[in-house]
């Protein structure tokens, strides 16, 4: 394993253990999108909730369980999109798909940078099975995003 690959892994497993957004937090606030999402292929599964102000992702948190890819990929996710705008989180939710299907070869330094450390989970693409555990949580979070628009006042 190249040294590039251990720090990768060292960043996945640090955020498996100290997941950022853990516990389902409720402002009370209008805007408000959960959505329940299962991998039924290794049974990981988390529910998601954002809280939408606007255009802004005000804030983001879930409860699940899995692999720690699934868990660590969740964290990012939450690190990356709460406080951003709607269309930064729609951009970055595609980068992160877009590094899924590149099979390990990474992608161009805007996506990259775009994604921090979740360029971590480039080596999950050279494994399919375990795409579906990477892509848990931003599926979740895609589908919130959704519902809470629906419930927004108009």
């Amino acid at each position: 394993m190249s040294a590039i690959e251990q720090m990768y892994q060292q960043v996945i497993m640090d955020h498996a253990r100290e997941a950022h957004g853990r516990g389902l937090v409720d402002l009370g606030l209008p805007a408000v999108g959960e959505s329940h999402q299962v991998n039924t292929t290794c049974g990981d599964e988390v529910r998601l909730r954002v809280v939408l102000e606007g255009d802004i992702v005000k804030s983001v948190s879930w409860e699940g369980q899995g692999c720690s890819i699934s868990q660590a990929s969740i964290s990012m996710l939450t690190e990356l999109i709460e406080g951003e705008t709607l269309e930064h989180a729609d951009q970055t939710i595609e980068a992160f798909r877009a590094l899924m299907q590149a099979k390990g070869e990474g992608l161009d330094e805007e996506r990259e940078d775009l994604l921090g450390d979740a360029t971590a989970f480039v080596g999950v693409g050279k494994y399919p099975a375990r795409i579906k555990c990477a892509l848990l949580g931003w599926m979740a979070l895609r589908d919130a995003i959704i519902q809470a628009q629906k419930g927004a006042p108009a």
